[in-house]
């Protein structure tokens, strides 16, 4: 029997591997673990953007910043969450479940050094090209007013975020295949933190300040990927770097990316043009979408993002342990959670738009101007919520079965929806007066988002490979009039922007918080009236 193929005996298990939940309460308890820390991070990245917004309000420094800022992300997504995670983490899922320890050990090793060494020559070329890259991906830039250059300046020292954060998420992956979720999921606290005390402290005492921030990016990459090390040499799979393109388990992580780099490509090519239709509006365009699309990132990330966070890796063992109905009922029951929680979030966030962005950001430079902008494009990202945390969960059930082409096809396709439409809703808001351009550019996305999700979903039922349990109808149904009840109270308790850019900020936090826990408590209620139980929500034990 073959090396690669080879099923892994007793005297070579490793003694680091943890026992499988027997039942979906591991998983599920894994999947709040994951959520938990994701939930402290998140209102850390709030309190980051509440600095942001106090301290650099939505005008020029802020704009280049967040260009500076978004290419090295862009490609971080590409390398690190996109396709090197779909071709990695089934891989890393198959030498864990069917190869000895140092086998394991010796292909990360093998990924780490030659990952290691194509992220180091990206990034000097990042750094070199500097200029080149503000000016294509945002054109708009190009004038009198500075942004140009101080946007390259900045790169210089975000752009080798893209090779700490990179291999920190190879760390983080491993560390998902082994089980060890709360680590990866409490690192990026550490980047919200940096951050924070840059933009106080060590802002105010350079004569640009908001290059503080630039130096904070690097500074934290460094830092997340330290704080990873440790954990993996307490799992005994600390890598040993080396450059092995030619390692059977790197091949085959390879063969998994070329197609998934197209799919990775058209999701930042989305963003790439999205940012330079941006950079072409009014100033404060890019400044208004951020903030926005964090408002939208605060739910995605703690349920959408931990679902398919603790998913992947668990989904690809089942699948390389030929479980195709635990694959299925797996797949089901986060779709029942997702759908739990998404549904009453994005009706929340549309109608507490103008409360939540005036409670959290207003003040400072940040203007009742800016309030209003901001809250338009959040109403624009909440219609797409329930298609970004349905992505979330699907396509890793088509990277968990080592199949990265088919959401290449239909990443395309939400990528060719997005274009054509943010180009035509800018260009209408532009003309029409109704709303700020950068709205069409929020909306847009939110469509494309809803296509990708429905395409990904009609596959895999088509295929059989998810098959729905009993009781989704009427499901739908009381999750529908939940939310349609919370969100009439929701409006009932609503103020007009006004009341809340004149109220104290003690006030405005006082009544989000009350709108908040009423809306919450109206919800859950309802759902327990109308039959809705939290066993139907329980991940059943195999047979």
């Amino acid at each position: 029997m073959s090396t690669e193929n080879r099923t892994m005996t007793d005297s070579h298990k490793d003694p680091a591997k943890p026992a499988e939940p027997t039942s979906g309460s591991g998983l599920a308890r894994k999947t709040s673990v994951v959520g938990g820390m994701t939930l402290i991070s998140r209102i850390l990245g709030l309190l980051r953007d509440v600095v942001f917004a106090r301290y650099f309000g939505a005008q020029l420094v802020m704009d280049a910043f967040l260009v500076a800022n978004r290419i090295p992300n862009m490609l971080r997504r590409f390398f690190a969450e996109g396709a090197f995670s779909a071709g990695f983490v089934p891989v890393m899922a198959r030498y864990r479940e069917q190869h000895d320890h140092e086998e394991a050990r010796e292909f990360v090793g093998a990924v780490s050094g030659t990952l290691g060494v194509i992220l180091f020559v990206v990034t000097l070329a990042g750094v070199i090209a500097a200029p080149l890259l503000v000016l294509i991906v945002a054109p708009g830039f190009v004038g009198e007013g500075g942004d140009l250059d101080l946007a390259a300046m900045m790169l210089r020292f975000t752009f080798p975020y893209l090779f700490f954060v990179s291999l920190t998420a190879f760390a983080g992956g491993i560390l998902n295949t082994y089980g060890r979720f709360g680590v990866p999921a409490f690192t990026p606290v550490l980047l919200n933190i940096v951050l924070i005390a840059a933009a106080v402290w060590l802002s105010p005492m350079l004569e640009q300040p908001v290059m503080a921030l630039a130096y904070a990016v690097l500074a934290a990459g460094i830092c997340q990927l330290l704080f990873q090390l440790p954990f993996l040499a307490q799992i005994r799979i600390l890598p040993r770097p080396k450059w092995a393109p030619r390692h059977s388990g790197v091949k085959r992580v390879l063969k998994l990316m070329i197609p998934a780099i197209f799919g990775s490509s058209a999701a930042q090519i989305n963003v790439l043009l999205g940012g330079i239709i941006a950079s072409l509006l009014p100033v404060g365009s890019i400044s208004y979408l951020y903030f926005s699309d964090r408002l939208m990132e605060f739910p995605l990330g703690i349920f959408g993002i931990a679902l398919g966070t603790v998913t992947l890796p668990y989904l690809s063992r089942l699948w390389a342990n030929d479980d195709k109905t635990r694959f299925s009922q797996t797949l089901d029951w986060s779709l029942k959670l997702a759908m739990l929680i998404a549904v009453p979030a994005a009706v929340g966030l549309f109608v507490l738009a103008e409360a939540l962005v005036t409670a959290l950001f207003f003040g400072g430079i940040f203007d009742a101007n800016a309030v209003n902008m901001t809250a338009l494009a959040l109403r624009a990202y909440a219609l797409g919520l329930i298609g970004f945390s349905f992505v979330k969960i699907l396509a890793p059930a088509y990277f968990a079965r080592e199949d990265t082409r088919t959401p290449v096809r239909i990443a395309l396709i939400a990528l060719a929806t997005n274009l054509v439409l943010s180009i035509a809703l800018a260009g209408y808001l532009s003309q029409s007066g109704f709303a700020g351009p950068h709205v069409g550019l929020a909306a847009a996305t939110s469509v494309a988002a809803i296509v990708n999700a429905v395409l990904l979903y009609r596959g895999l039922h088509k295929d059989r490979v998810l098959v729905h349990s009993n009781g989704w109808p009427i499901l739908v149904l009381r999750i529908a009039l939940a939310t349609m009840l919370m969100g009439a109270v929701l409006y009932q308790l609503q103020h007009p922007l006004q009341w809340w850019i004149a109220a104290a900020f003690a006030e405005r936090l006082l009544w989000l918080a009350i709108s908040v826990a009423a809306g919450a408590s109206t919800y859950f209620v309802a759902l327990a009236v109308l039959g809705a139980r939290l066993s139907q929500f329980r991940l059943k034990a195999p047979q």
